[in-house]
C-alpha cells in the first residue's frame, strides 16, 4: 500500500508502522524519526536560504539554528515580495504594456504564493527539529 507524503508513510525504520507528517511536509525531507531525516532537513533548508549561508559551520551543525534562519530569510522574502507588488504597477508604468505589467503582478503572486509554502514546511520541520511529534487528527 501506497501512501502520499503528505499524509503519512511507512518506512524501513518502523516496519509496519506510518509515521505521520502533516500538509505541507516537504517532499524531500524524509519523517522526523527516520534514519538520516535531519541531514535530508537540512538539505532542504539550505536550499531555503541564500547559498553564502552553507560556509558558516554552525548552521551546518546545528539544524535548529539553520531552522530558524531559514524561516526568517523566508518571511523577509515575503515581505519583500509584498512591497514589490505594492510598487510594480506604478514603478511600470508608461514603461511597459499595461498587459506586461500584469504578467508581472502574476508572477509576483505565483512567487509568494510559493514563499508562503515554503514558510510552512520550513515552519513544521523547525517544529520538528524542536522535538514536536505529529499526530493525525481524527
Amino acid at each position: 500500500m501506497t501512501m502520499t507524503m503528505t499524509r503519512s508513510r511507512p518506512t524501513d525504520a518502523f516496519a509496519g508502522t506510518a509515521i505521520y507528517v502533516p500538509p505541507g511536509w516537504p517532499e524531500a525531507v524524509r519523517p522526523p524519526g527516520t534514519p538520516d531525516w535531519e541531514d535530508t532537513a537540512a538539505a532542504f533548508l539550505l536550499d531555503c536560504c541564500p547559498a553564502d549561508y552553507r560556509a558558516y559551520p554552525v548552521l551546518r551543525r546545528h539544524p535548529v539554528v539553520l531552522a530558524r534562519f531559514a524561516a526568517d530569510f523566508v518571511e523577509s522574502q515575503i515581505r519583500a515580495s509584498r512591497d514589490s507588488l505594492g510598487g510594480l504597477r506604478a514603478g511600470l508604468q508608461g514603461y511597459v504594456d499595461p498587459r506586461v505589467v500584469q504578467s508581472a503582478a502574476d508572477a509576483c503572486q505565483e512567487q509568494e504564493a510559493s514563499l508562503v509554502r515554503t514558510r510552512r514546511a520550513v515552519a513544521l520541520i523547525e517544529e520538528a527539529l524542536r522535538g514536536k511529534v505529529f499526530l493525525r487528527r481524527l
